[in-house]
């Protein structure tokens, strides 16, 4: 029985929880019979361009109330690593304004110009212009060391697959020569790491539940969590089946984890 062995839920949001604008079916109710059960849970995302807030905002137009504190994000993520590890850093960034509003937020130090940054930070870019890559282009042949929050090829948007940070990335490695030094995003053990923390949990009392085998599975498996890959993204039952990383499930949806809590209330 899952429940038997499971205490907390880490759950992806894009292709998992919602697509585009619209709510995949059944995440609504199932959030709210993991709240009703006093189940704790954790959204861990690879999206970099928004801040929580925002993804706050987002979450309440689909139904789902959540607090920010519940939120991981890779830009904050990205801004706890930056404090810890390179508190005085003056950074710039590739991005929409939800990665500067969230770096911000974690009291990590904006550069005001490409030039003198400490640190290049590239995520998703959805408004990309010209002048932005040209500045993050400035900034990291100036000597700026180049963090990704993620280093995703696509996304499940919604009108399908969708360019994410990797051509970012792509762009300024490609023009510069300087290399990626650090990826924060899923499968990593720093976004491992800070979903744990949130919980409060071990690894073992752990589900990862997400629609990605290379990021959402590939991360529980190496932190020691149990896997479930949700078919409403990015992922056919046959890669799951197929895959060095095997999840532990294979859902249609997240509406199949609902399905398990009420046979197992059902038998207890």
């Amino acid at each position: 029985m899952l429940l038997e062995h499971i205490d907390g839920f880490i759950i992806d949001l894009d292709g998992t929880v919602y697509r585009g604008v619209e709510a995949i079916d059944g995440a609504k109710e199932t959030i709210d019979a993991l709240r009703k059960r006093n189940l704790p849970v954790v959204f861990l995302s690879n999206r970099g361009n928004i801040s929580r807030a925002m993804c706050v905002v987002r979450l309440g137009r689909i139904g789902i109330d959540v607090r920010p504190e519940q939120i991981l994000l890779t830009s904050t993520v990205t801004g706890q690593y930056l404090r810890k590890h390179a508190p005085e850093a003056k950074v710039w960034t590739l991005g929409d304004r939800g990665l500067r509003e969230e770096l911000a937020e974690q009291g990590v130090t904006l550069a005001m110009h490409p030039e003198e940054a400490d640190k290049l930070v590239i995520t998703l870019h959805e408004n990309l212009t010209y002048s932005e890559l040209n500045d993050a282009f400035r900034a990291a042949r100036s000597g700026a060391e180049i963090i990704a929050t993620n280093e995703d090829k696509s996304f499940p948007g919604e009108n399908g697959e969708s360019i994410d940070v990797a051509g970012m990335i792509g762009a300024i490695v490609a023009t510069t020569g300087q290399q990626v030094q650090v990826v924060i995003g899923k499968p990593s053990q720093i976004m491992a790491d800070a979903a744990l923390h949130a919980l409060g949990l071990s690894p073992e009392r752990c589900l990862v539940i997400g629609d990605s085998i290379a990021s959402d599975i590939a991360l529980g498996k190496r932190a020691g969590m149990r896997t479930a890959l949700v078919l409403s993204g990015s992922s056919t039952r046959e890669h799951g089946e197929n895959a060095v990383d095997r999840p532990d499930y294979i859902w249609d949806s997240l509406a199949d984890l609902l399905i398990e809590l009420e046979r197992e209330e059902l038998s207890a």
